[in-house]
C-alpha cells in the first residue's frame, strides 16, 4: 500500500470519528447517528477508493457490527436480498452475450442495414446499445467489451486515429457511445449495475416498490427522444471530417461472413434474452418475480452449455457487487430504520416549505442538484449510494407524489453521467482511447446532459403525467 492510499485511509478514519463523536440534534437517537457516522465514512471510502469499494464497504459493516450499532445478522443481511441476485444474473447473461458473440453479431447487422453514413452509423452504435442494454447491467461491458473493439476497428479502417487524424471520425464516434450508453443505462432496471440498488434504497427509505415494468414504461418516451436528439446534436456540435461512410457497411458485411451462420450459443443467448424480456415485462400479469426471471434464465444457459459453472465462478463484477451493493443495502436499510432518514429528511423537507416553493419547483431544484453534483462523483453507484435516499426523502416530504420521484431520481442517476470523463465505468475506456480532449469532453458533456435534463424534465413530465405517476 502506497502512502496516498494511507493517507486517503486515514482521511476516511478521521472523518468518522469526527462524525461519531460530533453533537447531534436532539431528534436523531445516539445509535442512528453513530451508524450515520459508519454510513458516511464508507461513501467517503467509495468516493475517494483507497482500496476496491468491495473492501470499503465490508469494512463498513464489519464496524457496523464491531461496535454494536447494528447485530451481525443485520450487518449480513444484504447479501441475500433479492435485488443483488437479480444483478448477479444479469451480469451472467451479459457474459453470454459477449461468450457468444450475439451481442458484436447485432452491432454489425444494424451497421450493415443503416451505417451508410457518419451520421446514420451514430444511430446504428445508439441503436446496437439500447437493444442489448436491458440485458446487460454493466454499462462497461455493453460499452467496453461489445461496442468498443466495433468502433475502434473501424476508426482505424477509416484512417481516424488519436492525434491530428482523431476528428475524421473517432472522435465523434467515442462521444456518441458514450452518450447512448448513458441514456439507455436510465432506460431499463437491468442495464446499469447500481440502478437495483435505487430499487431497493426506494423501498427501504420511501415503501415504493418500483418494478422492472413501471421504470421502462416511465423510462420508454424521454429516453427514446433522447437516443433521437444526440446523434444529431453531436454532429453538429462535433462533426466527423468524414461524412459519407462506405467502408462500414463492407466492414459489417465482412465480419459477419467471418462469423458465418448463428451458433448454437446465439441462438440460445438469443431465446434466453427474448424470454427474459417478456417476462420481466410482463411481471405485473404473469406476477413473476424479476429475480425469479433472472435466475430461470442464468439455468437455461448453464444447462445448455452456453455458460459452465467456471464463467460463472469467474464473473468478478458480479461477485464484487454484491460485496459492495449489499453492504450498502445492509447499511441503508439500518440507517432508515434507526428513523434518521425520516428525521432529517423531515427537517429538509421543513425548511424547504417554508421557502414558499410548490412541491414541483421543490422536486426540479432538488434533481437540478442531485444531476450537476455528479461532478464530485467517480461512481454512479457512489453517487446513488451517497445522495438517492435522502434526496428522495426530501422529495417525498415536500409533496412530490413518492412513485414519480423514485423513478426520476434513479434514471437521472444514469443521465448524468456523461458530465465528465471519468462519470462511468465506460468513461475510462471510451475517453481512454485518446481521441477526445478532456476540455472538450466535458463541454460536450454537459451541453448533452442538460439537453436530456430538458427532455426528460420537460416531455418526460408530461408523460408520466400521461401514465399517472402524478
Amino acid at each position: 500500500m502506497d502512502s496516498t492510499q494511507k493517507k486517503k485511509i486515514a482521511a476516511i478514519v478521521l472523518f468518522g470519528l469526527l462524525l461519531w463523536f460530533c453533537p447531534h440534534p436532539a431528534e436523531i437517537t445516539t445509535n442512528g447517528w453513530h451508524l450515520f457516522a459508519i454510513f458516511a465514512a464508507t461513501i467517503l471510502g467509495f468516493i475517494l477508493q483507497p482500496i476496491p469499494i468491495g473492501a470499503v464497504a465490508f469494512i463498513g459493516v464489519t464496524m457496523a457490527a464491531l461496535t454494536g450499532v447494528t447485530t451481525v445478522g443485520v450487518a449480513i443481511s444484504g447479501y441475500g436480498n433479492s435485488t443483488i441476485w437479480l444483478i448477479i444474473c444479469a451480469f451472467l447473461l451479459a457474459r453470454a452475450f459477449i461468450k457468444s458473440g450475439l451481442g458484436r453479431r447485432i452491432s454489425f447487422l444494424i451497421i450493415k442495414a443503416i451505417g451508410k453514413s457518419s451520421l446514420t452509423l451514430g444511430y446504428a452504435i445508439t441503436l446496437s446499445d439500447f437493444v442489448i442494454s436491458p440485458a446487460t447491467p454493466s454499462s462497461t461491458a455493453r460499452a467496453g467489451g461489445i461496442i468498443y473493439p466495433i468502433i475502434r476497428s473501424l476508426s482505424t479502417a477509416l484512417g481516424s486515429e488519436p492525434g491530428q487524424t482523431a476528428r475524421k471520425f473517432g472522435a465523434y464516434i467515442m462521444q456518441i457511445e458514450y452518450q447512448a450508453n448513458a441514456i439507455t443505462c436510465g432506460m431499463f432496471m437491468t442495464a446499469m449495475a447500481g440502478n437495483p440498488m435505487a430499487v431497493e434504497l426506494a423501498a427501504k427509505a420511501i415503501g415504493v416498490e418500483i418494478t422492472w415494468s413501471a421504470w421502462a414504461m416511465a423510462a420508454i418516451v424521454p429516453g427514446l427522444i433522447s437516443l433521437a436528439v444526440m446523434p444529431i446534436l453531436l454532429y453538429k456540435l462535433f462533426p466527423p471530417e468524414i461524412h459519407e461512410m462506405p467502408h462500414a457497411r463492407k466492414m459489417a458485411v465482412e465480419e459477419l461472413d467471418n462469423m458465418g451462420p448463428m451458433s448454437y450459443m446465439e441462438k440460445v443467448v438469443a431465446f434466453v434474452f427474448v424470454l427474459a424480456l417478456a417476462l420481466w415485462g410482463t411481471s405485473e400479469l404473469t406476477h413473476m418475480n424479476a429475480t425469479g426471471v433472472g435466475m430461470v434464465a442464468v439455468v437455461i444457459l448453464i444447462l445448455s452449455g452456453v455458460l459452465t459453472w467456471k464463467d460463472v465462478l469467474e464473473e468478478k463484477g458480479a461477485w464484487d457487487t454484491m460485496f459492495w451493493m449489499g453492504s450498502l443495502i445492509a447499511l441503508a436499510g439500518a440507517l432508515a430504520k434507526s428513523g434518521f432518514i425520516k428525521t432529517v429528511s423531515g427537517m429538509a423537507g421543513a425548511a424547504i416549505q417554508s421557502a414558499g416553493l410548490s412541491w414541483l419547483a421543490a422536486f426540479m431544484i432538488l434533481i437540478l442538484i442531485y444531476v450537476y453534483s455528479h461532478y464530485c462523483f467517480a461512481s454512479v453507484s457512489a453517487h446513488i449510494s451517497a445522495m438517492y435516499a435522502a434526496f428522495l426523502s426530501v422529495s417525498v416530504v415536500v409533496g412530490t407524489p413518492p412513485l414519480l420521484a423514485a423513478i426520476a431520481f434513479a434514471a437521472l442517476s444514469n443521465i448524468m453521467i456523461p458530465l465528465t470523463h471519468y462519470g462511468g465505468g465506460a468513461a475510462p475506456i471510451l475517453y481512454g482511447a485518446g481521441y477526445v480532449s478532456q476540455g472538450k469532453w466535458w463541454q460536450l458533456g454537459f451541453i448533452i446532459v442538460t439537453v436530456n435534463l430538458i427532455i426528460w424534465l420537460g416531455i418526460g413530465s408530461l408523460w408520466w403525467k400521461a401514465i399517472g405517476l402524478w
